[in-house]
């Protein structure tokens, strides 16, 4: 596992003043990051969504395709973040009985100046985000938790996974 000992953030200038970050100069690399996150909710709430009887639809079908879009659309919503043409992004589920959660995973991939650690990220918050809408008439309490880099690959830094993964 290789960690950043870069001590110093990327998206300030000597002034201190917020900038975006120039990567004209950096090598395209393949790059790869995988983040997950966790909706925890009501075991009446996980049952419809897990046989798929949610009156809104096909829960985690809308929230994949939500997971996906929202990593299109990074820049649009963090202030310095790159526009990016990335390559893949999927977004997969793991439905835990024991506990009426779900887990959620995203990966995202490009060949490029910049990592998509942001895109991957943003796919599992958004995914959650519309589970949580999608449920939200059957369990208010839903809980969204966890949501965390897990690995990434390629670029300047090298290769990041998360220790506890």
């Amino acid at each position: 596992m290789t960690t950043s000992s870069n001590d110093s953030f990327t998206h300030f200038d000597e002034s201190g003043n917020a900038h975006m970050v120039d990567v004209g100069k950096k090598t395209e690399t393949s790059r790869v990051a995988n983040a997950a996150g966790r909706i925890s909710m009501s075991k009446s709430a996980f049952e419809l969504v897990k046989s798929g009887s949610m009156s809104k639809g096909d829960v985690l079908g809308i929230a994949r395709v939500a997971g996906v879009m929202a990593a299109k659309k990074v820049d649009e919503l963090i202030p310095l973040a790159h526009p990016l043409m990335i390559s893949k992004a999927n977004i997969d589920f793991v439905l835990r009985d024991d506990d009426c959660s779900i887990d959620i995973f995203a990966t995202v991939g490009i060949t490029g100046k910049t990592g998509v650690e942001m895109e991957a990220l943003t796919a599992v918050s958004i995914a959650a985000l519309t589970i949580y809408d999608m449920c939200k008439a059957v369990d208010k309490s839903m809980t969204i938790s966890n949501v965390r880099l897990l690995k990434k690959t390629g670029g300047k830094s090298g290769t990041f996974i998360r220790k506890d993964s």
